[in-house]
């Protein structure tokens, strides 16, 4: 039922986030055991491998790469992947995703985002922590 909910939500909203207060459980920052300048080099070089996300600029020192994405409806998809430093040894990673156009976006900002954590947790399994 949260995928059909989700799609209902995404007829009026265009954008999604992730972070420490999600309600949904799917949508909770990611924390890793990895210092920031490690976890940064990690999140990078697997976003660059992702099929269908095109990288436009990375920006170290706060933290942030923003990606594209097009949908299969030839909607583009703003994308901003964050790593955060929490201490010496651990990192966390928050996405926001966001469709251009004034129409919602039937859940893709959701699913792109599960599909980025995936893949992260995935590529970082070792390192995958639930909390700080």
């Amino acid at each position: 039922m949260p995928l059909l909910k989700r799609t209902l939500i995404g007829l009026l909203r265009s954008h999604e986030l992730t972070g420490d207060k999600a309600k949904d459980p799917l949508l909770k920052s990611h924390y890793y055991k990895l210092s920031r300048e490690k976890a940064w080099e990690e999140v990078v070089s697997t976003l660059k491998k992702m099929q269908g996300y095109r990288l436009l600029h990375e920006v170290q020192s706060v933290g942030e790469i923003v990606l594209e994405k097009r949908t299969m409806t030839g909607r583009t998809m703003d994308i901003t992947v964050s790593v955060i430093n929490i201490n010496p040894v651990t990192s966390a990673v928050d996405i926001y995703s966001a469709s251009r156009g004034s129409f919602g976006d039937l859940g893709s900002n959701y699913r792109t985002i599960l599909d980025i954590y995936r893949t992260l947790d995935k590529k970082l399994a070792q390192y995958k922590t639930s909390s700080i």
